[in-house]
Formats: structure tokens, C-alpha cells, sequence
């Protein structure tokens, strides 16, 4: 079962040109042809499926600075001051409320970690501090269990994921954007080496630049242009109950379980501990850039081989513009929650929480995280087609990072003077030599 998403309808028609044509009607995508169009640039925004229908709606919903690889932490600052405005800018609800968010330790290890991710971020002054065993009780007053103590930090907030990108989507139209839903782009055309146009399922729309913010069909849409992205898919398992009251109010992960209090009063609850990964072709292909991601990982993961290794072996690598693509095939990726997973979430949060004990579970859902070696995100142009960028490989942080991604990358294409420093997502570290790897603090 999928969230249910705040519709968004499609244009009535395809415009003939833009300035920009932006891929995929992500959290990433709405931000980014929102922020195009504030500028007057002409945008079109063109999904395969529906607005926010795969991994921007199936998230937990934290925004979160705490607990951030360090070469984010500039822009997940930047996405903290947008999402408080959001509501404001958009003339819509979003769902983004301040609340703070804790991250628990269970053990005196834990706790050194996370300290340890506290001196690094020190210089950003973002606010977050540790806390005791016997301070945790002062922010999370219902919570049972032994704990060693906990990272706290107070800005961090939460917002509503089958909210906010149909919201950014409506906010982009209004600016003159069109937003086109069930409109595959089956690929690029180039003039003279450079961006010349796409081919949607629908005809061409020229345009000058291309931002491709697919998500985990990133990977594949590159390859057919012959640009090698190493990307994989990790299989999140998410439920949200019913109205519950008496639960906390801030939101809180620990060993098993996370949260976030919604708008209609119930609760998002996952795994904190716990993601599932299939094993594929592209696992095997890209084995080696991931193996350091493996094994600082290696105990969260489930790994399994199953039938999505047959998918992805018969899925077409390579096709022409003029006949349907793989993106035309699956509209939306809707895999099946890990019910295992979701199970032992709802103990873990009821054993440290009493009043989850009286959850009653309303929907479960699966989601497809977009990974990328180093768990960094790529929001960058590529250097072998001038006019095209990509933003995506968020791996799990990209709602809460959203609007900063989408005006860092409106910055680039725009050639205006980027908000943060965007060389750690530059697209060409996975070929320059420079072999990234996961921060081993978050």
C-alpha cells in the first residue's frame, strides 16, 4: 500500500520549449523548478508517474541537521532556513513544524560516536548538544528503558511528505512552470555537443538545460546516454498508526525504531536499525564502489536475492526515443514493506514509549532509496554534456535536504553564485580518482 499523496494534475498540454526541463517530480525536482521559476526562467517539469508518489511521500519526514555527513551540513543549514518559510512561499501547507529531534544511545560507545559527530559539527553551531541518561527525561519525559544518554538538537523539525512536494509542485506552476504528471522523458537530444532538447512520451520539448533529479532511476536514464553513475536501491519499510494520543512530541530514533508525530495526530514509525537490500546486477557491477559502504553498514542491512535480480537483468539498458522505455513500463516503484522489519519497529517503540503500546496501524508501505557510495548526494552539471545536470543519490536524506538541493541546483543552472559550495556533490568524483567514501560519524 502507498501513502496517500496530495494530488497534483497535469497540464493540460506539453509546451513545444523551455529554458529548462527538469526530470522527475521528486521533493528534488519541485524544489528545483520552483526555485527556476521564482527566477522567471521558463521550467517544465516532467514525471513518469504522479507528483511525490515514490521515495519524496514514503520518507519518515525528519529534517534534520543532527547526525549529518559533514560535507551536508551547509546545505542541510540552508534547507533549515527554507523549510520554516516554505508554507509562506508556496501559500500552502507543508506540514513543517520546529520539534527537535533526539538521537538515542543505548551503550557508552554510541554515545562516543555520536560526540565525536558533535565536535566536528561544533564550528556550524547548528545547536545540538548531548544529553545524560538523566537529562533525556527532561525532553522525553514518557520514555522507559536504559539509555547512556542522547544527542539533542532542538531545531531540527519535521514535515509532511505526501504534503510538501505536490505543495513545491502547485507553488512552481503558479510561477509559470508547467508541470506535466504521466509524461515520461525518454531521453536528450544535443546540437553542436551541447543540450538541445528531450523526447517525453508525449514529443520534444526544446530546451537549453536538463536537470535530472530521477531518483533511483537516475542511474538508469545515465546509462543510456553512456554516463556511469554507481547507484543502488535500498528498500526502506515505513507505517503510520492512527490518531495516538499521549505521544511524544519530539521526534526520537533509537536501537530498532524512529518516529515523527504527524499532522493528523498519529505517528510515522520505521526502523531505524533496519533497511532491506536486493541484491541486483548493478549491486554486482558496482560492488567495488560500495564495498566501503558495505562494511560500515553491514549490520543495518538485510540482504536478499530474490525476484527484483530477474527484473533488473530483463530491464532494457539501452533504447530508442521513439518507442516506450522503462520508465513508461513501471509509472511508479512500489515495493513491498518489510513486514518483518516494520514488526519489530513497533515493539522497540512500544517498549521505550508506552503510549505506542495502543497503536492501531493504519497503512505500511515500502520506499526505494537512491544511494550512492559515499551516502553524498550528486547535485552537480556533467562536465561530457554541457547542459545537463543531475541531483540525485540523496541516500535517505534528501526530503529534509530538499529545498536546499533544489536552489543549490536552480544556482547552477541559472549560473548564479551557489548558496554552498558544491563541489562535494560534483558528478565527477566517482571518476576522478578521488574513490569517496561514507563519513564513519553518521
Amino acid at each position: 500500500m502507498a501513502p496517500r499523496v496530495d494530488p497534483v494534475s497535469s497540464d493540460p498540454s506539453q509546451p513545444p520549449k523551455a529554458a529548462v526541463v527538469v526530470i522527475g517530480g521528486g521533493i528534488i525536482g519541485t524544489a528545483t523548478a520552483f526555485f527556476l521559476a521564482r527566477k522567471g526562467i521558463a521550467v517544465a517539469l516532467c514525471e513518469k508517474g504522479e507528483i511525490a508518489a515514490e521515495q519524496s511521500s514514503r520518507n519518515w519526514g525528519w529534517c534534520r541537521k543532527m547526525g549529518r555527513d559533514p560535507r551536508e551540513i551547509p546545505l542541510i543549514i540552508e534547507a533549515l532556513r527554507l523549510w520554516p518559510e516554505l508554507n509562506t512561499l508556496t501559500g500552502r501547507e507543508t506540514g513543517f513544524r520546529q520539534c527537535g529531534i533526539v538521537y538515542l544511545c543505548k551503550t557508552k560507545n554510541e554515545l562516543a560516536k555520536r560526540e565525536a559527530w558533535l565536535e566536528v559539527a561544533r564550528p556550524y553551531q547548528i545547536g545540538s548538544r548531548l544529553l545524560s541518561s538523566a537529562e533525556l527525561g527532561s525532553v522525553l519525559p514518557d520514555l522507559k528503558g536504559s539509555w547512556a544518554g542522547g544527542l539533542f538538537t532542538p531545531t531540527d523539525g519535521r514535515a509532511e511528505p505526501t504534503k510538501a512536494a505536490p505543495a513545491i509542485a502547485e507553488a512552481a506552476r503558479q510561477h509559470g512552470a508547467s508541470v506535466l504528471t504521466r509524461c515520461a522523458v525518454r531521453g536528450i537530444e544535443t546540437k553542436a555537443g551541447r543540450i538541445s532538447g528531450v523526447v517525453t512520451e508525449m514529443g520534444p520539448i526544446a530546451c537549453e538545460s536538463v536537470v535530472l533529479a530521477g531518483g533511483v532511476w537516475s542511474r538508469l536514464f545515465l546509462g543510456n546516454l553512456g554516463l556511469r553513475l554507481p547507484q543502488l536501491k535500498v528498500i526502506s519499510a515505513v507505517m503510520r498508526t492512527e490518531k495516538l494520543d499521549g505521544g511524544p512530541e519530539v521526534s526520537a530514533a533509537g536501537e530498532g525504531f524512529g518516529y515523527r508525530k504527524r499532522l493528523d495526530g498519529g505517528y510515522t514509525i520505521a526502523n531505524w536499525s533496519n533497511n532491506r537490500f536486493d541484491i541486483t546486477p548493478d549491486a554486482i557491477r558496482f560492488f567495488p564502489d560500495f564495498l566501503p559502504a558495505l562494511r560500515l553498514q553491514r549490520d543495518s542491512l538485510r540482504l536478499r536475492i530474490g525476484s527484483r535480480f530477474a527484473e533488473e537483468w530483463k530491464t532494457p539498458r539501452r533504447w530508442a526515443l521513439d518507442r516506450p522505455t522503462p520508465f513508461e513500463r513501471v509509472r511508479t516503484l512500489d515495493p513491498e514493506p518489510d513486514q518483518v522489519i516494520l514488526d519489530q519497529a513497533k515493539e522497540n517503540a512500544s517498549a521505550a514509549f508506552p503510549a505506542f503500546r495502543d497503536m492501531r496501524i493504519a497503512e505500511r508501505w515500502g520506499g526505494a532509496i537512491d544511494v550512492t557510495p559515499d551516502a553524498v548526494p550528486v547535485i552537480s552539471s556533467v562536465e561530457k554534456v554541457p547542459g545537463l545536470f543531475v541531483a540525485t543519490g540523496f541516500s535517505g536524506h534528501g526530503f529534509g535536504i530538499g529545498p536546499g538541493a533544489g536552489l543549490l541546483m536552480a544556482n547552477l543552472v541559472s549560473g548564479e553564485t551557489p548558496v554552498v559550495d558544491p563541489t562535494p556533490f560534483r558528478f565527477s568524483r566517482f571518476a576522478d580518482g578521488s574513490r569517496p567514501k561514507p563519513s564513519p560519524l553518521v
